[in-house]
């Protein structure tokens, strides 16, 4: 085993410190009793019991569970659609401008993005709420979906799809009972992808929100601009450890699956 450097150790260790002390420092302010967050007054859970008494930070967390459950769903479904199309339809009328215009947000500033949806929806809906955010988000993280899904696509055996098709499945059934299930590990990873960008995302939010629809990302902006309050670091703190147990849990059933794979394949040599 090749051993690691000096000058290597030394990269990875101010890597890893630029990227993780400032929230190692942030949850340690979070137990911080004082009200000033850059004053260690002592340990305390004072701001934990003070942020469920919240209702306008929790009124907000409840909004963008809302959006990004309801925006990563539509978003799955259309970029999955538009995924398979790109890929199994071969070469059609305008399909290039169809890819383009599916690929288009990934490179698309986000204040272009957020303008030209609040330019759309303002003469359609009479007022802005919940539904823009989740259309706004979800024509955002659509392409996200879609790439993630075509690139499965791509590699996916199209002989099972037809000798389904050979045993009298219609091409409906034949993607709903095989393409489907066999690409879902894909469409699960552009679900949570979508519904991570929904939960993360500010400014096309600020641009397509409205009366009583404030999401929890523009609630700390703003809560910010008036000096970071202790609550603000208890909030983190929650969202990073929800983090740090989805990706564990995540981590822990992958190398479960791959154990029971491996498992399956030797028992199938041996027999």
């Amino acid at each position: 085993m090749k051993r690691l450097s000096w000058f290597n150790v030394t990269s990875l260790t101010f890597g890893f410190a630029f990227l993780y002390l400032p929230m190692v420092i942030l949850v340690i302010y979070s137990f911080n009793s004082s009200k000033l967050v850059t004053v260690w007054a002592g340990f305390s859970t004072r701001w934990y019991g003070e942020l469920l008494q919240n209702d306008q930070m929790l009124d907000a967390a409840w909004v963008t569970i809302r959006v990004a459950l309801a925006s990563a769903t539509l978003a799955t479904i259309l970029g999955t659609l538009a995924a398979y199309v790109l890929v199994r339809s071969g070469r059609f009328l305008g399909r290039t401008l169809f890819g383009g215009m599916i690929y288009a947000p990934l490179v698309m500033p986000e204040v272009i993005t957020g303008l030209s949806l609040f330019l759309l929806f303002k003469p359609i809906f009479n007022q802005l709420g919940i539904h823009t955010i989740i259309l706004a988000h979800a024509t955002f993280s659509m392409c996200y979906a879609s790439v993630v899904v075509s690139s499965r696509l791509v590699s996916f055996d199209r002989s099972l799809e037809e000798a389904a098709l050979d045993l009298g499945a219609t091409p409906f059934e034949a993607f709903r009972l095989v393409t489907l299930p066999i690409i879902a590990p894909a469409v699960i990873s552009a679900w949570l992808l979508s519904f991570t960008l929904s939960l993360d995302d500010l400014v096309i939010a600020s641009f397509t929100t409205g009366p009583g629809a404030t999401t929890l990302p523009m609630k700390i902006w703003s809560a910010v601009r008036l000096g970071v309050s202790p609550e603000i670091n208890a909030l983190s703190t929650i969202m990073i450890g929800i983090v740090t147990i989805g990706v564990i849990t995540a981590s822990l059933a992958s190398k479960r699956a791959a154990v029971r794979r491996a498992g399956e394949e030797r028992a199938a040599v041996r027999t």
